[in-house]
């Protein structure tokens, strides 16, 4: 009986069996009766449902065309529910620069359309294509802020309909969709970021359409292995509003929000641990002598220059923002420090220059001065001994003071100078500050403990508020 695989061949077979050539029943042919009956029933129970064995067209098993599917389901009544829900499959990418994310997700739509139901004894879906949605109606949910999207045709549209035999249906689709992302850059790059996926019905507002999560927060699911280089992704939920349009009216808007956290590390590898060491790198100048001139100014040129390279990099990849951002703070206050240790040899070169212009003028003003020990200076009288007088053997005549001479001039040499000493050491114990500008060391003793300590307790004030 393995021919007879359609009900109408057992019927074929069961009629050739009742009767014999000439009319007359045969023996053996009641057994084969009874059997091709009985198979002829399993096959007939087997195909009863419509769903699995309709050989006509699926549009005259959905009625397809004896409805406006041009109209929504239940027109004229109240609003029609759709539920949704998604699946995100990844997040793609962030981007700083364009302010926007690329997300891959699975976007389903439930609703009810009573225009597609069908007859159905065991109560299952028939599941179509994507050529069938063109013919039906489907809620016409967008992607508001969207820059692009698309559904994948991998190897064919990846959309998928699943209609119940009351009318429900299941409309999937897997869509890759970049949207706008408004980004906070004041932390930069100890920030945060919470961005938004918004869907909502382009036509139906929420009188003719009333678009919820199916499943309240449980209706986002995610993938476990979701994960990017620069974030981590902290949490993934689900929020709904309505959105108003003052020309067209009130809409159901949907919102998936999560949000992101920025890996920290890359930027300390690539950004603050060159700055600092650039800023540790300017104070070697202070340990240099001060006559090295073409060493100290080498060396500030070259960290003032280093740290410019790196404030444009880090711009680069940033949007052109009006605020400043926490890594400006960090890399100008360095920027500054670095100029500073350039200021600070160029004030130690000018000063030493003026104090040893004012010394040169000291001694062509007081010529014989130099060659009196400071021991001999201290004379207020003409009253000298032999010895003394001995001691200036090594001048020259001009140097020498004429012998008529020698007592009254030699008395007002020494006691000009000892006025001036004596001047010279009170304006010095009045005025501390001063002392420091004319000794060229102190400025270079003072940076090497003044530089370090402030720069330190930046770093303190900084990593405190911004982490």
């Amino acid at each position: 009986f393995a021919a007879s695989s359609s009900p109408v061949g057992c019927c074929a077979l069961l009629g050739a069996g009742v009767s014999g050539t000439e009319g007359a029943p045969r023996p053996w042919r009641g057994h084969q009766n009874n059997a091709i009956a009985v198979s002829c029933s399993h096959i007939l129970k087997r195909n009863r449902d419509l769903t699995k064995a309709w050989k006509g067209k699926t549009e005259q098993l959905l009625r397809v065309n004896e409805h406006d599917f041009t109209m929504r389901p239940a027109f004229g009544g109240p609003a029609i529910p759709v539920g949704v829900d998604v699946q995100v499959e990844s997040l793609d990418s962030i981007s700083e620069v364009d302010m926007d994310f690329t997300m891959t997700l699975y976007l389903r739509h439930y609703w009810k359309d009573e225009r597609l139901s069908f007859p159905s004894t065991n109560n299952k879906s028939m599941t179509f294509d994507g050529r069938l949605v063109k013919k039906i109606w489907v809620p016409d949910v967008f992607f508001v802020h969207s820059k692009r999207s698309f559904i994948h045709d991998t190897t064919t549209d990846n959309i998928m309909l699943r209609v119940f035999p009351d009318g429900h249906v299941l409309y999937s689709m897997r869509v890759t969709v970049t949207a706008m992302c408004n980004m906070d850059f004041s932390h930069f790059p100890l920030d945060s970021q919470t961005c938004s996926l918004e869907l909502e019905s382009y036509a139906y507002t929420d009188e003719d359409l009333m678009l919820y999560w199916k499943n309240g927060n449980e209706s986002l699911k995610t993938d476990e292995k979701i994960s990017l280089s620069q974030f981590l992704i902290q949490k993934f939920h689900t929020t709904s509003r309505l959105a108003f349009y003052s020309s067209t009216g009130w809409y159901n808007r949907l919102y998936i929000n999560f949000t992101l956290r920025r890996h920290i590390f890359f930027f300390l590898l690539q950004t603050y641990f060159p700055a600092t060491l650039m800023v540790m790198l300017s104070w070697v100048s202070f340990w240099i002598d001060r006559r090295a001139v073409p060493a100290r100014v080498s060396l500030g040129i070259t960290t003032v220059l280093t740290m410019s390279t790196i404030i444009t990099g880090v711009n680069a990849s940033m949007p052109r923002v009006s605020y400043i951002k926490a890594v400006d703070i960090y890399l100008w206050v360095s920027f500054v420090f670095v100029f500073l240790s350039v200021l600070e040899y160029a004030a130690v070169n000018y000063l030493t220059t003026v104090q040893e212009r004012k010394e040169r003028k000291l001694r062509e003003r007081f010529p014989c001065s130099c060659g009196i020990p400071h021991s001999k200076t201290m004379m207020l009288d003409g009253n000298y001994s032999e010895s003394d007088a001995n001691s200036l053997a090594g001048y020259t005549r001009n140097q020498m003071v004429p012998e008529e001479e020698k007592p009254e001039k030699m008395v007002v040499h020494l006691a000009m100078s000892n006025e001036s000493n004596s001047s010279r050491k009170r304006g010095l114990k009045g005025h501390v500050g001063l002392r420091i500008i004319q000794n060229t060391h102190a400025i270079d003793k003072y940076s090497r403990l003044i530089f370090p300590g402030t720069y330190i307790f930046f770093n303190l004030i900084y990593w405190s508020v911004f982490s």
